[in-house]
């Protein structure tokens, strides 16, 4: 029997400030500490993630497309009459859709066919053009493929690319990292971050270890070349971003494609977290460092949230995985 809840009723949110602009809600994403999972860990270790699916366009991406962007209006490579191209897994493309439609500039993207389908219906909903590329190349296709609709007509186009652009790193240093070392009042210890492009782990780390030289940082990539962590790079096999430096990373750490999904799963039913593949895979090696700890306060980055590969293999197969009774999918 289902009992009335007398915690007192929580205190007004804080009134949120008038944007004039989408762009102007990009950035200051909350943090989150994850409780459930993290049990037996020693009292002195915290985990928490930092969830960029609150961001406008939905993921960490939006940081780095409006600060390429915004860069490219500055210096004028941007001018009125070009379409904004670049390749992408999905998430960036996501982001420069929706920027591109609020400041007026048409949109055209190169993704591997096999991204999920609510990522090409959210880039198709914000107007922009979708150039499909060989699913089997993965988002090294979609480069080399992008790289030649440009060389063909290189006057109709502005490039943002984002995986030599260094504004992409910049966004994470002036704004990922002084929000982490904000909100954790500078106790951050350990920031743990997927690789896709390298953005994320460049820049934010490269602000939290000027505040503190022992500060660990810590990249996640996949365990293999071939995998289902779609966003993330296996460095070894890929097109390395020129904006990735390794030697700045303090330790590497790779994730299987079966441990992020597992992972995922218990965020979502112990946490109420609804994250997607990368986050699963941050989340897995952010859980192996503070496991290693006596003490710290380990953040991690969830790029997105999960609602945009209800229909790839993560969910497809989640039955097939675990019992859950008679609950299915309607997509």
């Amino acid at each position: 029997m289902l009992t009335a809840v007398t915690k007192p009723a929580s205190p007004p949110a804080r009134e949120l400030a008038k944007a004039d602009a989408v762009t102007e809600l990009v950035g200051n994403t909350p943090l989150v500490e994850i409780r459930s999972i993290t049990r037996g860990l020693p009292r002195g270790v915290r985990v928490l993630a930092k969830l960029e699916g609150f961001n406008p366009g939905g993921s960490v991406k939006d940081r780095p497309a409006l600060r390429m962007i915004q860069e490219a209006l500055r210096t004028g490579r941007l001018k009125p009459g070009h379409t904004i191209i670049d390749s992408t897994s999905g998430n960036t493309g996501i982001a420069i859709a929706m920027i591109g439609a609020s400041l007026g500039y048409p949109v055209r993207l190169v993704l591997p066919s096999n991204v999920s389908r609510e990522r090409k219906g959210i880039i198709q909903s914000f107007g922009a053009d979708i150039v499909f590329s060989d699913p089997m190349e993965g988002s090294d296709g979609a480069i080399r493929l992008c790289r030649k609709i440009v060389g063909e007509d290189p006057e109709a186009y502005f490039k943002p690319d984002q995986y030599f652009n260094p504004m992409n790193s910049q966004a994470h240093y002036e704004t990922t990292g002084p929000e982490i070392h904000r909100q954790t009042a500078g106790t951050v210890t350990h920031l743990v971050a997927g690789i896709g492009t390298g953005g994320t782990i460049m820049g934010a780390g490269r602000f939290l270890k000027e505040q503190d030289p022992k500060l660990r940082v810590i990249a996640v990539e996949p365990e293999e070349a071939l995998h289902g962590l779609e966003g993330l790079k296996h460095m070894a096999s890929s097109i390395v971003p020129g904006i990735y430096h390794e030697e700045e990373l303090d330790l590497k750490v790779p994730v299987s494609t079966e441990d992020a999904y597992d992972m995922v799963y218990r965020l979502s039913q112990e946490e109420g977290l609804l994250v997607g593949q990368s986050s699963g895979a941050a989340m897995d090696a952010a859980l192996r460092i503070a496991r290693q700890l006596t003490h710290g306060t380990v953040v991690t980055v969830f790029p997105d949230f999960g609602s945009r590969y209800m229909t790839t293999n993560l969910w497809t197969t989640w039955k097939e995985k675990l019992d859950v009774g008679n609950l299915a999918f309607s997509i």
